[in-house]
C-alpha cells in the first residue's frame, strides 16, 4: 500500500473541529451522568473485511479529549483486515472514551470506506491500469478523501482547478475545441493538459496537438478500444463515466492507462467499526 502521510498537526486540527461540532456548547451531557470514572479498556474492532485508513484520526480523537488515554495501534493504515480483527486497544477513563467514541469512529469509518472501495476497483483493474479519484469530494474533506484513495492503492487526479488544464464538454460547448487546446498549450507553464472527448470525431480534430492525456468520457467499449488505438501513440489515455465494479474489468481490458471513478469518494460506504469492552 501507499505510504502517503498526512501531518499530525493537520489531523489534530481536523479532529478538533469535529470534536467542537459534537461538544458545543455544553459538552457530553449524557456521559457526564456517569459517576464511576474508573479506567477501562476497550478493543476497537472491524465488523467487516476492510482496508484500514485514518487510524491516527481515531487516536487523536481520544487523546485530545484526555491525553492520558492510552491508544495502542494494532493495524496501521494500509492494512488489509478480516472481519472481527482488533484494530487498536483504548484504555482510559470511561467518560473520556465515551465522549470521543463517535468522532473517532466517524473518521475511521469514512476514511477506511474510501480506501476499501478504491482497493476493490484496483484489484479488478489489474496492474496495468491506474484507478484515479476525481474532484467529486465532500467540501473541505478533499485532502482526507484523496489520502484514503492513495491508501487503497489508487492515484490522485488534480486536487483543484489550478493544478492542471482539464478541458471538458461544458468548456467545449461554449467554445471551439481545437482553439481551447491550442490556448492551453500556449499558456500551460509546466502544467499538464487533459482533453475530454465523447466521440472519435472530436479526437481526430485535436490529434497531434501537444497535450498530455485524452479522457474518453461515457464511450462504449468498441469506441473506447478504437479511440485508444488511435491515441496511444501520442497521449496517455483515460476513461470515465458510469464505471463501476461490474464493468471496470472490461474497461481496463481495453488497454486504457487510467480510469477515473467519482464513486470511490462521493459514494463509498462506511466501514463498520465498534468498541467492545
Amino acid at each position: 500500500m501507499s505510504q502517503v502521510k498526512l501531518s499530525e498537526n493537520y489531523i489534530k486540527d481536523r479532529v478538533k473541529l469535529a470534536l467542537n461540532e459534537d461538544l458545543y456548547p455544553y459538552g457530553d451531557i449524557t456521559t457526564n451522568l456517569v459517576q464511576n470514572n474508573k479506567r477501562i479498556k476497550f478493543k476497537l474492532i472491524s465488523n467487516q473485511n476492510s482496508i484500514i485508513a485514518g487510524i491516527l484520526f481515531a487516536k487523536f480523537a481520544f487523546q485530545l479529549i484526555d491525553k492520558k488515554t492510552k491508544f495502542v495501534i494494532k493495524k496501521k493504515d494500509g492494512s488489509s483486515v478480516k472481519k472481527n480483527s482488533v484494530i487498536a486497544t483504548i484504555e482510559g477513563k470511561a467518560q473520556s472514551i465515551l465522549t470521543a467514541e463517535r468522532v473517532a469512529l466517524n473518521f475511521l469509518s469514512h476514511i477506511s470506506g474510501i480506501a476499501t472501495k478504491t482497493n476493490e476497483f484496483v484489484k479488478l483493474a489489474g496492474k496495468k491500469t491506474k484507478i484515479c479519484c476525481t474532484r467529486k469530494t465532500i467540501p473541505n474533506m478533499r485532502v482526507i478523501q484523496k489520502y484514503a484513495v492513495r491508501i487503497g492503492g489508487g492515484k490522485n487526479h488534480r486536487f483543484n482547478l489550478s493544478d492542471e488544464y482539464l478541458i471538458k464538454d461544458n468548456h467545449i460547448a461554449s467554445s471551439n475545441l481545437k482553439s481551447l487546446v491550442e490556448l492551453a498549450i500556449k499558456n500551460k507553464k509546466g502544467r499538464k493538459i487533459t482533453v475530454e472527448v465523447d466521440n472519435l470525431n472530436q479526437l481526430k480534430k485535436i490529434l497531434g496537438l501537444k497535450f498530455n492525456t485524452v479522457l474518453f468520457d461515457n464511450m462504449n467499449l468498441n469506441s473506447l478500444k478504437e479511440g485508444i488505438k488511435i491515441a496511444k501513440k501520442y497521449y496517455e489515455t483515460e476513461a470515465s463515466g458510469n464505471i463501476n465494479l461490474n464493468n471496470v474489468k472490461k474497461v481496463a481490458a481495453t488497454g486504457v492507462n487510467r480510469i477515473s471513478v467519482g464513486s470511490i469518494t462521493h459514494s463509498a460506504p462506511a466501514v463498520d467499526f465498534k468498541l467492545q469492552y
